[in-house]
């Protein structure tokens, strides 16, 4: 672990006053809560499809997460800041002392308000998914599109997404969350899909490709006193060129993961008709089944990254069995 992040787990090294503060970890990022602010660090890893191994790369990804996460979120991301070596201690920001990092700056979001804890309690509404639907729609037809984004629709694109994923969790068949049974039902279901050219090409046609979020589930959305829709991808633009079904499929995953099975089809049913794609349920459970399998790969990377202590390996163990055996029910339809 970087010897940074015990001096940023006081107050001391912050600009602004803060009481305590929380550290979060993913496979990629360390995320520090302190009372009105988020400071997210990348950490220096390699998976294939995202490199943060050195610094540069991790300023120029900060610097992309900050412009991309705007588009819906331009009062939440406020700027880059550094993190600065000053006499062996270790500050966020500020002119004088050696730059060791660079963080996201985001304004803190009320954690009651985020859709993972209002899913927690019981207390999500379909009232609550229009406002995220009337975010979206608009943000999906004004997104960019253009000839490199459309080729990111076509089943070579996203076969390509998809075995990366088998590639990456091949070491992983066998043990506690992912079974050789459930991987040849799921990988055998996506390339019989993948073969049906017509679909993906009338996606392609109806403009239905586009710059999207990417990693669009229940723990990156917050319902407060407005909608925010926050951190998309910003480190693989491939992953964020898809097909809109493959977005919004991913929520309906979730949804479906917590067990709110009528939400996610008043989710769907309610956003195909905002946006006239029909289109769009041809694809759906295509699309869920690939995206609850990302879910589990991004579970057994966290549990296996040496950083994470125990409870949290065995947490992620088990949320990524669950997507997994998620995965596999779409794949028997």
């Amino acid at each position: 672990m970087p010897s940074y992040i015990d001096f940023l787990k006081y107050s001391e090294a912050y600009p602004h006053q803060t009481g305590e503060i929380t550290l979060l970890q993913t496979h990629i990022s360390y995320v520090f809560l302190t009372d009105d602010y988020v400071y997210k660090i990348k950490k220096s890893v390699d998976f294939g499809f995202l490199d943060f191994t050195s610094l540069a790369k991790r300023k120029y990804y900060c610097g992309e997460e900050l412009r991309l996460n705007r588009r819906l979120c331009p009062d939440i991301y406020l700027e880059v800041v550094p993190i600065k070596n000053r006499g062996g201690r270790f500050y966020v920001g500020g002119d004088s002392g050696k730059t060791v990092e660079y963080a996201v700056k985001m304004a803190r979001m009320p954690d009651e308000g985020m859709m993972n804890n209002i899913i927690s309690s019981g207390k999500l509404t379909s009232e609550m998914l229009d406002q995220v639907i009337d975010i979206l729609v608009p943000f999906y037809q004004t997104g960019d599109s253009g000839s490199e984004i459309t080729e990111s629709g076509s089943p070579d694109s996203v076969g390509r997404n998809i075995r990366e994923n088998f590639q990456q969790t091949e070491k992983f068949i066998g043990g506690s969350a992912l079974s050789r049974k459930d991987f040849l039902t799921i990988s055998l279901y996506a390339e019989d899909f993948l073969a049906r050219d017509d679909l993906f090409r009338q996606r392609q046609e109806t403009g239905r490709i586009r710059d999207c979020h990417g990693d669009l589930h229940a723990t990156n959305i917050c319902l407060a006193d407005k909608v925010y829709v926050f951190d998309c991808i910003e480190f693989n633009r491939r992953l964020r060129y898809c097909d809109v079904a493959s977005d919004v499929a991913f929520l309906a995953m979730d949804l479906d993961y917590h067990g709110l099975k009528q939400m996610s089809d008043f989710f769907i049913d309610r956003f195909v008709e905002q946006a006239g794609d029909s289109g769009l349920r041809a694809m759906l459970n295509f699309y869920k089944c690939y995206r609850a399998y990302v879910r589990g790969k991004i579970g057994l990377f966290t549990a296996h990254a040496p950083e994470v202590d125990e409870t949290t390996k065995a947490t992620c163990l088990e949320q990524a069995g669950r997507y997994f055996k998620l995965a596999e029910s779409y794949a028997r339809g």
